[in-house]
């Protein structure tokens, strides 16, 4: 409990008064000199603005049992939820769509995410897929992003959000992975093809067989999940952000990738 109020940088006083409580016994459930009843765990929780894992964690380390499931993907109770996915995938076409869970692993993917991901190493492509990694690494897609200093920045500062949130060790893994990457040639000086215009939201520049693809993207998330596996899961779409990109993927869908 301590941890997380200082992750989200409450003082003792602030956070009990945010739940209603004498800051003299939340000093001693910190201290463990007193034990929480479940309903205090879950307002602690509510205001700390924690995951659902990391709620059920809060509980686990109280004595009491989760509140929340956590079932596999593949589980008959998450029929609804994956015929929302693939809906959500498929009429995206012929703009590239994909879920990812917590972690950026792929779990789903429409056909014209092909069209991305085109000459990319067969190794970034095999087994468990993290599209952050696919994105910035020297063999996947860094040397074909046209504006790649704005775009590696927005997903170091996304990934930086998710670790403030959830405080997964595997994520600061994989963003000192990122940090790692050596910049590709083309965007080594000032100026990486993303200066000129005013923007409104960093696209994502693309470089393609079929010209160059420019794309605004957008999240989506289960706002009502009461399931840890299906909160964790986001649907990325990439939107055309002008009328050429517009035309290229449709020709590129409709021959294939």
């Amino acid at each position: 409990m301590r941890e997380w109020r200082q992750r989200r940088r409450y003082s003792q006083l602030e956070l009990a008064l945010e739940v209603e409580m004498s800051q003299r016994h939340l000093s001693f459930l910190e201290a463990g000199r007193s034990m929480p009843s479940r309903d205090m765990v879950l307002r602690l929780s509510e205001c700390l603005k924690l995951p659902l894992r990391e709620q059920n964690a809060m509980l686990l380390a109280a004595g009491f049992a989760p509140a929340y499931g956590e079932r596999a993907l593949a589980a008959p109770e998450f029929e609804a939820a994956r015929g929302v996915i693939d809906r959500l995938l498929l009429g995206h076409e012929p703009h590239p769509a994909l879920a990812v869970d917590r972690r950026w692993t792929l779990i789903s993917a429409n056909r014209a995410v092909n069209a991305l991901t085109r000459g990319v190493s067969k190794e970034l492509l095999t087994g468990d897929v993290n599209v952050l990694r696919l994105s910035l690494h020297p063999e996947g897609l860094a040397s074909r992003i046209v504006n790649f200093k704005p775009w590696r920045s927005h997903i170091l500062a996304r990934l930086a959000h998710d670790i403030e949130i959830s405080a997964d060790p595997s994520l600061v893994a994989l963003l000192d992975e990122l940090r790692s990457y050596p910049t590709p040639m083309h965007a080594l000086g000032d100026r990486d093809g993303s200066a000129g215009k005013l923007a409104i939201a960093i696209p994502l520049v693309l470089d393609s067989s079929a010209g160059r693809l420019e794309f605004l993207s957008t999240t989506t998330v289960f706002g009502t999940a009461v399931d840890v596996t299906l909160a964790d899961i986001v649907v990325e779409s990439f939107f055309p952000a002008n009328a050429e990109t517009a035309g290229a993927m449709a020709k590129l869908f409709a021959d294939g990738g």
